[in-house]
């Protein structure tokens, strides 16, 4: 008995479940750098290497912006699961669209104080880091919070579809938000 399917069908259905349960985490990165502006989360200071703690990218208007367009993008979710009775799906729930548009932002925060503690400026590529960031502040979170909910949505191959589409999309979103003038570099 195979331990993963070989259904081609299973793999399609498993990458529509990765996308519809990651579109609350993938959402708040691309509104944050929208929204942001205004006030750094780290009001300017440094640390004692004489770094700053995040930057100048990461404000407080661009956290909430983002994480409230995160949480937003998950209650519509909610409504359409529910109103078009979607059960095949993943069951998003208010509590785990917050941790996953959350955790997005909080790892990208995590991201930015380890770059800079490495030396690396604002918007300076960091391969992999940059890419899965929000995966993992998303599902650190969710799993201190809800592990649930990760445990009973989160399948081997919905992992892998998560694993293989986070940097595609991230690319994609990046690009875009390049050329219409919302972020300074394409990465």
């Amino acid at each position: 008995m195979a331990l993963i399917s070989t259904d081609i069908g299973y793999w399609i259905f498993s990458g529509l479940a990765a996308l519809w349960i990651m579109i609350p985490a993938y959402v708040p990165n691309s509104a944050a750098a929208v929204f942001g502006g205004g006030t750094p989360i780290d009001f300017g200071k440094t640390l004692s290497d004489g770094r700053r703690i995040f930057g100048d990218g990461k404000t407080y208007r661009g956290f909430f912006g983002g994480a409230l367009c995160g949480v937003l993008a998950g209650l519509v979710e909610i409504w359409i699961w529910s109103s078009f009775n979607l059960t095949a799906l993943p069951t998003q729930t208010i509590l785990s669209v917050t941790l996953l548009a959350t955790g997005a932002l909080l790892g990208d925060l995590a991201k930015s104080f380890l770059k800079r503690r490495l030396g690396k400026e604002r918007g300076e590529s960091w391969f992999l880091a940059d890419q899965y960031d929000l995966v993992i502040g998303s599902f650190l979170l969710i799993l201190l919070v809800y592990p649930q909910w990760l445990f009973g949505n989160i399948t081997l191959p919905i992992a892998v579809w998560i694993v293989i589409m986070t940097p595609l999309l991230h690319r994609v979103v990046n690009i875009i938000g390049y050329y219409i003038g919302v972020k300074e570099v394409p990465w």
